[in-house]
């Protein structure tokens, strides 16, 4: 699972899009998009991979991240390619 966050609906939009645009060059096309209207919660869902998209208020107030412990990975902003996992995540 992953779980990101932007500030506003565009914000969101723009995030979940650009997902599905990288992805879709690959050959990847997800199984069902839901959120895309509202863009409070967008869920894009990739079988083995389920990628929420929130916005920063929609991702306090549900707290995926508490439900489970699970390895976390925090990764930087302005990070634009992440290479490999940590070591947590292996």
């Amino acid at each position: 699972m992953l779980i990101c966050s932007g500030a506003t609906d565009r914000q969101v939009q723009a995030i979940s899009g650009a997902v599905q645009e990288f992805l879709k060059k690959s050959g990847i096309q997800p199984l069902g998009v839901e959120g895309e209207a509202n863009a409070e919660w967008v869920l894009l869902d990739y079988d083995d991979v389920v990628i929420s998209v929130f916005q920063d208020s929609a991702r306090e107030f549900y707290g995926l991240e508490n439900l489970w412990d699970a390895p976390r990975m925090e990764i930087d902003e302005n990070v634009t390619e992440i290479k490999k996992l940590s070591r947590e995540m292996n």
